[in-house]
């Protein structure tokens, strides 16, 4: 994850004074981190959805700063981790010790909290988590402030810094609580820029860590497996996105075609938990696994770049998410 364990890509000339290295967005679950990192990183990397336990996997994104006459340039990647929460399963354990890991390893932390939502429980026991990362800088990304009048905003700010102050301010940690505190609003587009600025500077210098023009590391097929479950979350009832799980078995370009109409054969399961879940997913006459097909199809073909055909099949996987064998299986 740091700079001295990954194989550095050859650059023959970069600025001794350029900046790269790892910044993790953490907080509750919603809080707007895969919305945020898209927005910095310019294209989508992390899907997003309204429902919880959205992001199951570390995902990085990767911005690139050109160096002008007056700064150097940078690279930041970002690492979008699960929401932190109180586990509930041995799956929800997984990802609490999958962030934990990852944020042992990043140059800063950025805790987005949310400014339609008032600081509570889950908040401060992200905070105490944070508390196990010493010297570790911290950044407050008070996110979502398009949908807050300004006032309200002063106050999740003064609210923000308070709780900086109560969980990582010490002697252990060298600061008075967060090394900064950003409002952000990823839709609109304000402050995107001034996040960048404010992490970049808490980067080492480096040489570039990813060649010009990458945006992510992820493997297409976990990216495509991603896109299936985005799609599969929507308009579904509350406790239905926890059993909800994407495989991609095959990825493979269609035989015979005439030259310059490629076809991708793309075939997936999703994977839930009882019979009437996968009622729920089917849908009436399979109107709703046709729907989910449609969506996830169109984002596929815009990231591969390529015609797709998506076979989808829907399979019930019982308690996978409290099966060590089963979350193994499922690539957890």
């Amino acid at each position: 994850m740091t700079a001295d364990h990954l194989p550095l890509p050859q650059f023959p000339e970069f600025d001794e004074n350029y900046r790269a290295g790892f910044a993790s967005f953490v907080g509750r679950p919603n809080a707007g981190k895969s919305t945020l990192t898209n927005a910095l990183v310019g294209e989508k990397v992390a899907i997003t959805s309204s429902k919880p336990q959205t992001t199951r996997h570390t995902i990085r994104g990767i911005v690139h700063r050109p160096g002008t006459e007056d700064r150097p340039g940078a690279q930041l990647v970002l690492v979008d981790t699960p929401g932190l929460h109180r586990p509930r399963t041995l799956l929800g354990s997984r990802l609490n010790d999958l962030v934990i890991d990852t944020l042992s390893e990043v140059d800063v932390v950025g805790f987005c909290l949310p400014a339609d939502e008032k600081i509570g429980p889950g908040d401060r026991f992200i905070a105490g988590q944070l508390t196990k990362l010493p010297h570790k800088p911290v950044v407050a990304l008070v996110t979502k402030t398009d949908k807050v009048s300004r006032s309200e905003l002063a106050e999740q700010l003064i609210a923000a810094d308070q709780l900086g102050r109560e969980h990582l301010a010490g002697e252990a940690r060298q600061a008075e609580g967060f090394a900064a505190i950003i409002p952000v609003s990823a839709v609109n587009g304000e402050q995107v820029d001034v996040v960048a600025d404010e992490l970049i500077q808490m980067m080492p210098t480096s040489p570039p860590l990813y060649p010009e023009g990458e945006l992510t590391d992820e493997p297409e097929q976990v990216m495509v497996a991603e896109l299936i479950r985005e799609a599969a979350l929507e308009d579904v009832r509350d406790e239905l996105p926890h059993s909800i799980a994407v495989t991609v078995e095959e990825m493979i370009p269609r035989e015979d075609r005439p030259e310059g109409r490629p076809l991708l054969d793309v075939h997936a399961t999703i994977h839930v938990e009882r019979d009437s879940q996968k009622a729920i997913i089917i849908g009436r006459r399979g109107s709703r696994l046709k729907q989910i097909g449609s969506q996830a199809r169109t984002g596929i073909t815009k990231l591969l770049g390529t015609p797709v055909h998506l076979d989808l099949h829907v399979k019930v996987t019982k308690e996978w998410q409290r099966d060590p064998k089963k979350l193994n299986r499922l690539g957890f």
